[in-house]
């Protein structure tokens, strides 16, 4: 192939992964076509022509929406850190000689997370790099899978009990459980709270679909115990706020725990594992210097020992 053919296939191929990746994101080619300020028909020309020259199907449509077929799935694996890479080199660049003063970091994390366990790290890395943008998404475990998944987030951090293969999660901070109670409430009065002290009373918990409830559902199980929760609520301060009027006990990881509360804290530390957490990334994500800088500012060990993620 001559030279100058062979340039303009690797230019064009580029303009055909990038166009193929921002729809396979978005889920829809119009939206594709305006994060990359084309035209919806060009974006589905571009499309068009990888798949044709692949002799592939990337998507099909459902509803309204498109949806990578098998083939496209594998093929965004492979060329979303690559398109990342290329659109992302000049930032690379100049990070590896320490200038980092610009661009953007995106934390999926839930309500939790964000009150008790990020303020510390985010203030040390607004401080240290006050050109990057930082946008905080408060949602839940499953939405912030969603988000890494489909690139909206750059990392999460929180609490996970099951790791999928796709994802990357080291758990670094871990913190213990305690029960809280009314001011003058039984289980208050005791000097040690077992799990099946606790039984006897219908607990106040964040929703059903969220990892509290799960992980104290399996303990409660394991004892052959039966968990009774008299109410959902989300977010620890609700449900501080909500035992402290008198409504219900409830089981509440130490970190949301300041001090200042009128309600008596039991700590449940022999009676319950730890809570961790940490940071989580897609697994084969391109990780921006930005988002490394965060990694890296936050668990310095997150990398040892292992391939870093997007890096082969």
């Amino acid at each position: 192939m001559p030279q100058s053919k062979n340039l303009y296939y690797k230019q064009n191929r580029l303009k055909q992964l990038r166009a193929f990746c921002r729809a396979a994101q978005s889920g829809s080619i119009s939206l594709a076509a305006e994060q990359l300020f084309l035209s919806q028909p060009t974006v589905t020309l571009q499309i068009q022509a990888l798949e044709r020259e692949m002799a592939l199907s990337l998507f099909e449509r459902r509803g309204p929406r498109i949806e990578l077929t098998p083939e496209g799935e594998v093929l965004y694996r492979l060329s979303q850190p690559l398109v990342e890479g290329i659109d992302k080199l000049d930032e690379t660049f100049h990070a590896h000689f320490g200038r980092l003063d610009s661009g953007e970091l995106a934390i999926a994390a839930g309500e939790s997370t964000l009150l008790y366990v990020l303020p510390e790290p985010i203030k040390r890395f607004t401080e240290a790099y006050r050109g990057i943008r930082v946008k905080l998404h408060n949602v839940t475990g499953r939405d912030g899978m969603a988000m890494l998944r489909n690139d909206e987030a750059d990392l999460a951090v929180g609490s996970m009990l099951d790791v999928p293969d796709d994802i990357v999660y080291r758990p670094s901070l871990g913190f213990d459980n305690s029960l809280i109670t009314p001011l003058g409430h039984p289980l208050g009065e005791l000097g040690t709270v077992t799990l099946a002290d606790i039984a006897a009373y219908g607990l106040i918990l964040p929703p059903r679909h969220l990892a509290t409830w799960r992980m104290l559902e399996m303990e409660f199980e394991r004892q052959g115990l039966s968990l009774e929760v008299s109410l959902e609520a989300g977010g620890w301060e609700v449900i501080k706020k909500y035992v402290e009027l008198g409504l219900g006990v409830s089981i509440v990881t130490d970190v949301c725990l300041t001090g200042d509360e009128q309600l008596v804290r039991r700590p449940l530390g022999d009676q319950l594992p730890q809570r961790s957490y940490g940071v989580v990334v897609r697994r084969g994500k391109f990780l921006s210097p930005q988002a490394k800088r965060f990694i890296d500012m936050m668990d310095p060990q997150f990398f040892v020992g292992r391939q870093e993620p997007g890096s082969a």
